[in-house]
Formats: structure tokens, sequence, C-alpha cells
């Protein structure tokens, strides 16, 4: 997740990964994807994993409703308290909302989130939506697939697969919360 200074000041990047057409064109093949894969978008939902994910489902849901003229369902699914590691990576988490205005059982749901690295932020949002209902599939939506997983865990659908060490951090940021649309690699502050 990107850290803005309290500058606005865009963080300094080792390497740009994509710019804001980049991510434009990324989210234009991906929801092209997500139609041809579920031949439609009936009963087809969109979830995005707050916060950067939501900005992502929304344009999702845009550009779908762009070329099919349908507006597909949107929720935000807040997975604060499903993650394994509250207590030791945030140990003053804050909370956010899920808003899930709509019965997910029976649908499919795209789950769409900023950067898929381990995982758990997946697991975490899954276990999230099996306590709402049972939707008749998930499938994965992520712009930036770094590797790393910990948990048996692939996307459906990738903007673009980044390899990367440990040691590195993948920022997405978005014009929605961060004033721009950019995706870099900056190094692990020690």
């Amino acid at each position: 997740m990107a850290e803005i200074s309290d500058r606005g000041e865009i963080p300094v990047f080792r390497t740009t990964v994509m710019d804001s057409e980049g991510i434009r064109r990324a989210l234009t093949r991906i929801a092209h994807e997500i139609l041809e894969r579920n031949k439609g978008c009936q009963e087809l939902a969109l979830i995005g994993v707050r916060t950067r994910g939501v900005f992502l489902a929304r344009r999702l849901a845009a550009k779908i409703q762009e070329i099919e003229g349908t507006v597909v369902p949107l929720g935000i699914i807040d997975i604060t308290l499903y993650r394994d590691d509250v207590s030791r990576s945030f140990p003053k988490p804050v909370m956010g909302t899920t808003d899930i205005p709509f019965p997910i059982t029976g649908r499919r749901i795209v789950l769409v989130d900023d950067v898929l690295y381990t995982g758990r932020s997946i697991r975490a949002a899954l276990d999230g939506l099996m306590d709402l209902g049972r939707p008749q599939n998930i499938q994965l939506a992520v712009l930036i697939d770094r590797g790393h997983r910990e948990l048996p865990i692939r996307a459906d659908y990738v903007g673009k697969n980044v390899p990367t060490a440990h040691g590195e951090f993948v920022d997405v940021l978005l014009e929605e919360a961060d004033g721009t649309d950019l995706v870099g690699i900056r190094d692990r502050e020690e």
C-alpha cells in the first residue's frame, strides 16, 4: 500500500511499473476477460477489498457498464477483523465498513484488490465473504501480482505480473486516494 507523506509527495520509486495509461489499459483488458469468462454479466457482482481494491472495482464496474450497457452490483469488504496478522502488523487497526448491498448467495463474485503478494489478505477477504453467504463462485482480479505466495491462492485476472524481492514494496497509487495513477517498486526502508 502506498505511503504518501503529509505534504502529498509521491514515494521515490526505484522502478516505475505502470503509469496512468498502463493502468487504464490493464483494467480495460481485465473487464473484457471477466465478461468473456462469465459469458456476460448476468449474476455477476464486483467486491473491492478496502481501500484501493474498492477504487479498482469501481473502475472495472464502469468499464463493464461501458462495454455491456449493464450496471454490475458493486460492494466493499473490509478485512481488518479477518487478518491473521492484525495484532502484529497493525497494533491499532483502523476498522472500515463492509458494504455489500445485495445478497451474494448464488452470485458470481469478482473480488478485486490492488496487489497480490502472500495471499493472506485474499484469504481474509474470502473468510469475510463466506460469512455473508454462499456465492456460486469467487474469482480474483488484481492489478499487480508480485509473487511470493504463502497460501495456495492465484488470481484469475491480472493486470501485470511483477517479479519482486521480499525486501521490496510495490505501491499502487490511485487518483481517488493519492491524486495520481502510478505503480512503482521501492526498497524497504530500514
